[in-house]
């Protein structure tokens, strides 16, 4: 059997030979399929009618290794913690299986991103370690949802899997991932974390990014400086300093957080604008080439970096 494996965990376990900027703290692989996924979201390299290169996922390569290579390596790894990812197709869960029973004798926790199974699944799941799911919600507004999303599980069906997730797992531990820059207004945007912390999950974050042979190939990502905004209102929200309620909108865009400069001070960390995942997650460069600035950093910022951002939040 085979399984996909991020470029970074390749080389890590020693797979590919190459250089790495920031090392992954998570060993991230994918399930291996030699077609495309069922369904067909607009931003996805794995889309149903995508013509980008199937080895990707993103901008990060994923080639394809022997299961067994690749478990005989983790055990002498120094990772905190597995990723797997999925994409839809004929008899995903029995793969999914396979690979989680291949994965439990690793001694690691597992995290899990699929599409929505039901109940009896997820506990099997938890038997074989998986203590955290991805829920692939991605787009922040109902609407452009249903015009991104040309998927087999609608909006409603996607939140109803994260708290049959937490009902099962506890809470935190559905993991709502969601992209800037899909046209969403910040406003949806923000108000989608609020909810998503109100029904007791977590989320990730990520900045749109084109690749060619996707359908928004043609898209740009959307600018730093409103990205580091939606991770502040994510770090606001998650820590139970801001709701949804108290930020300030001008036809969608946010315009204060209504904190002064002094609460924000005592109240933010640069930890904001870190990868924010399951437990030992860093995800480096997922959204950008390693020459960029992050938009999540892989390893914490220093403290002038906080002060940069903001300083250019107060001059404005």
């Amino acid at each position: 059997m085979k399984i996909r494996v991020s470029y970074g965990t390749a080389v890590m376990l020693g797979l590919k030979r190459g250089r790495m900027l920031a090392r992954p703290t998570t060993a991230y692989f994918m399930t291996y399929y030699e077609g495309k996924c069922l369904n067909n979201c607009a931003f996805c390299v794995q889309a149903r009618e995508s013509r980008a290169d199937v080895e990707k996922l993103s901008r990060i390569t994923w080639p394809a290794f022997d299961l067994n290579d690749v478990v005989s390596r983790l055990g002498d790894s120094n990772f905190a913690r597995i990723c797997l990812q999925t994409i839809d197709y004929p008899n995903l869960v029995k793969d999914v299986l396979v690979l989680l029973k291949a994965f439990s004798g690793v001694e690691l926790p597992v995290s899990l991103s699929i599409t929505p199974v039901n109940r009896e699944y997820l506990r099997q799941f938890k038997k074989f370690g998986v203590d955290y799911v991805g829920v692939g919600l991605d787009v922040a507004s109902e609407e452009i949802y249903n015009m991104i999303k040309d998927s087999m599980y609608t909006w409603d069906e996607m939140w109803e899997f994260a708290k049959d997730i937490i009902q099962i797992f506890g809470e935190r531990s559905a993991f709502i991932h969601l992209i800037f820059g899909l046209g969403e207004s910040e406003e949806e945007f923000l108000g989608t974390i609020q909810r998503a912390y109100d029904i007791g999950a977590e989320v990730s974050i990520f900045a749109f990014t084109p690749v060619r042979g996707t359908a928004l190939e043609r898209r740009s990502p959307p600018p730093l400086e409103r990205y580091r905004l939606m991770q502040i209102g994510l770090y606001l929200i998650k820590n139970g300093i801001k709701r949804i309620e108290d930020f300030k909108f001008k036809d969608g865009k946010l315009v204060s957080f209504d904190l002064s400069r002094e609460e924000f001070f005592k109240v933010l960390s640069e930890g904001a604008f870190m990868t924010h995942g399951c437990p030992g997650c860093n995800r480096p460069y997922y959204n950008e080439k390693p020459s960029s600035e992050p938009y999540n950093f892989p390893i914490r910022p220093e403290k002038e970096y906080l002060n940069k951002v903001l300083q250019g939040l107060f001059q404005k």
